[in-house]
């Protein structure tokens, strides 16, 4: 049977709503790794006699756990993704940031380098404090551009990297440690494609996370 690492929270004919763990990637990389949620869930769907591949809609990183809507069909894929160019997509997530953040909400603009298009992009990220423990800051982020890695560079680039963060900053620098980057995909809207509903899905914060959270 397929890995269950990872939780469907949601499926009909045309979407398939996951909830996924970290240190699962979404895609292989280069190296082709095997046991990507792509693939482990592409198996499932065969093993449960359904002939058409889920295609993911967006991706999160390795580390991040949460939400993630994969499409049945190539075509499906292509009406979701349209959804999130057009920014008809909310996702919020939840993040553990170093430090003490001066204010209690406010709006990153910062642009990020797209080493594909080789060129500056525009980004922007709301957030807001949700509670201030010793040594970190637990805050709600809403992404409203979706630039790759846009959440870690921008708290980065505003001197509070992400409690965990290993590319971005160094953990040597920062007393406080986690074995992965504190960032989870907890709600996710968006119009159903077909039936034009709005649909919206919760993800509770992961064990890992919510225990580094009551600790401090």
């Amino acid at each position: 049977m397929s890995d269950k690492r990872y939780k469907i929270i949601y499926e009909d004919e045309a979407l398939i709503v996951i909830d996924k763990p970290s240190g699962m990637l979404t895609i292989p990389t280069p190296k082709k790794e095997s046991n990507t949620l792509s693939s482990l869930i592409n198996r499932e769907l065969d093993e449960r006699g359904i002939g058409i591949n889920a295609y993911p809609c967006h991706r999160l990183d390795r580390d991040t756990s949460g939400l993630i809507i994969y499409a049945k069909g190539k075509s499906m894929q292509g009406v979701m993704m349209e959804e999130f160019r057009t920014r008809n997509v909310k996702k919020v997530y939840t993040a553990f940031v170093q430090g003490a953040l001066k204010n209690d909400s406010d709006t990153i603009r910062i642009d990020i380098y797209d080493r594909n298009k080789r060129r500056e992009e525009t980004a922007v990220t709301k957030y807001r404090v949700v509670a201030r423990k010793k040594g970190f800051t637990v805050v709600e982020v809403e992404p409203v551009t979706g630039r790759t890695n846009q959440i870690r560079i921008h708290f980065k680039e505003i001197g509070h990297p992400l409690v965990g963060e290993r590319i971005y900053a160094f953990r040597r620098d920062f007393e406080l440690k986690f074995r992965r980057t504190a960032l989870h995909a907890g709600f996710i809207s968006f119009l159903h494609p077909v039936t034009k509903e709005r649909m919206q899905f919760i993800s509770p914060l992961p064990a890992d996370m919510d225990k580094l959270s009551r600790s401090k």
